[in-house]
């Protein structure tokens, strides 16, 4: 007997999520390239640096995509409010449900290759959840803050910078800390972005629903299988 497949398919990731989605990605990586630039600078150049301000260039590109990186998720928490149930995803853990702890065993199972059915969620799955409440909101808001409680030392005192974000660096000790905590965010994130990119390849491939082009056309695809 032959085999048909049936696909269906459900509106998920609005436009305002998918913008947000692409220009974060690119901010990201945008930061995270000037930002391991500024923490192990280029070698010393021939002549003025003036002639040069490859460092300048750097930290010029760095700040930018930081503002375009905060008003970004500044829109993104608007959205929740406004969007779809599937925007508010990321700014929900489900974690006196029980039910939740249980689909995340599976997909824990399943990422391990122990799982041989995959569930289908048409937003994210419990797995991607905690990562995406983990790194993208609550890793957001600490890089954010770090990362501006720094920038304020260059403001200076009485900066909307200074005034906003200053605290930061006393609460932290000083402001080396303040240093090692946000470099460390670079690499939790670049660790992050490796994982999210072959999760979501993996799961085109193994799952039978679609993840990366759900974010281009805002619709998740299923297919099933029928004899």
């Amino acid at each position: 007997m032959a085999t048909t497949t049936k696909q269906t398919a459900v509106y998920v990731y609005e436009a305002p999520v998918r913008l947000w989605h692409w220009v974060n990605a690119l901010c990201i990586v945008v930061l995270g390239v000037t930002g391991y630039l500024i923490a192990n600078p280029l070698p010393t150049l021939p002549g003025e640096a003036s002639d040069h301000f490859v460092m300048g260039y750097v930290r010029f590109a760095h700040f930018a995509a930081a503002y375009i990186f905060v008003i970004g998720f500044i829109g993104r928490v608007y959205w929740s409010f406004v969007g779809n149930q599937y925007s508010r995803e990321i700014f929900h853990f489900p974690i006196f449900k029980p039910s939740y702890w249980r689909e995340l065993l599976h997909e824990v199972r399943w990422y391990a290759f122990l799982a041989k059915e995959p569930k289908k969620y048409v937003g994210h799955n419990p797995l991607a959840t905690i990562f995406m409440v983990a790194i993208i909101v609550v890793g957001s808001v600490v890089m954010i803050f770090t990362g501006f409680a720094l920038y304020a030392e260059q403001a200076g005192p009485g900066s909307w910078q200074d005034s906003l974000f200053g605290w930061v660096i006393p609460l932290l000790g000083q402001s080396q800390d303040v240093r090692m905590w946000h470099h460390w965010g670079l690499w939790v994130i670049t660790v992050f972005v490796m994982l999210h990119i072959y999760a979501a390849v993996r799961e085109d491939i193994m799952s039978r629903q679609s993840l990366v082009s759900t974010m281009i056309s805002g619709w998740r695809m299923f297919k099933d299988d029928r004899d």
